[in-house]
């Protein structure tokens, strides 16, 4: 009898993925707040997970435009998925961040990463004991 550790782990091994990747993100959305002209970036998680369930996790690579230019490798990101938030009130300067709407959003990708976490952690220790037999 062979171990299948997709059924096994179920989702939550990308839904951690995808959550972690986008905790970057609104990361990079808090540090530009002040940033004139930086458009606030988000993505539907629900469909980056369908994505990513279905297969569909393309990378963001980069381009090579010179010869002399190291070939980027392609991550494992959800770069097809991002798009730009709509503002609730865009700052005069153009930038597009509600530090309070970003703070909210990060504090909920935390928690869910932690279901997330908390899920896949006690797949694990199911396995284990299914192993070792205790």
């Amino acid at each position: 009898m062979s171990l299948d550790f997709n059924s096994a782990f179920g989702i939550h091994e990308k839904a951690l993925n995808l959550r972690s990747d986008r905790v970057q993100l609104i990361a990079s959305n808090l540090a530009n707040a002040d940033t004139p002209g930086y458009k606030a970036r988000d993505i539907n998680f629900q469909a980056a997970m369908q994505a990513a369930m279905a297969g569909n996790s393309a990378g963001l690579g980069l381009t090579q435009t010179q010869s002399g230019h190291l070939a980027g490798q392609a991550t494992r990101s959800f770069a097809s998925q991002v798009q730009y938030r709509l503002p609730t009130q865009p700052a005069l300067d153009g930038n597009t961040v509600d530090s309070q709407q970003e703070e909210a959003v990060f504090t909920r990708n935390a928690v869910d990463y932690q279901a997330s976490f908390t899920f896949l952690n006690n797949a694990i220790k199911n396995v284990l004991s299914a192993i070792t037999g205790s």
